[in-house]
């Protein structure tokens, strides 16, 4: 009984744990912090399958020729990919020279909010 019951344990124990995991942002294009000489959209891709219903993102532009400004919302849809862990954010227009700030919300099945962001800038 011993042996059976300490094997179920461990197998419990790992599976509550990887059950509880919140989606981790794994990469985005254009990567954090990076120059880039043109963006179509972004993609940010994440540890676990999204809910799309609950999963978003805010594009704003932050400065532009070198200055700083008030963030600009810019006008683009967000939604997530075919393989269900790609949130894609699509502006409206191609992104022209300046800094950019992403402010992402997500949701897996683990039902946790989850939000970041992370900056670029388009040469």
């Amino acid at each position: 009984m011993r042996r059976i019951a300490l094997p179920a344990a461990l197998f419990l124990l790992g599976t509550a744990t990887a059950a509880y995991a919140h989606p981790k942002l794994v990469s985005a294009s254009p990567a954090p912090n990076a120059t880039v000489a043109k963006a179509a959209r972004v993609e940010l891709r994440f540890s676990e399958r999204l809910m799309p219903k609950f999963s978003g993102a805010d594009l704003m532009m932050t400065g532009h020729g070198g200055t700083s400004h008030a963030p600009m919302k810019v006008a683009a849809g967000a939604g997530v990919a075919d393989d269900g862990r790609t949130l894609v954010v699509t502006p409206k227009a191609p992104l022209g020279a300046g800094r950019y700030s992403v402010a992402w919300h997500v949701v897996s099945t683990d039902t946790h909010r989850v939000a970041g962001s992370f900056a670029f800038a388009v040469k």
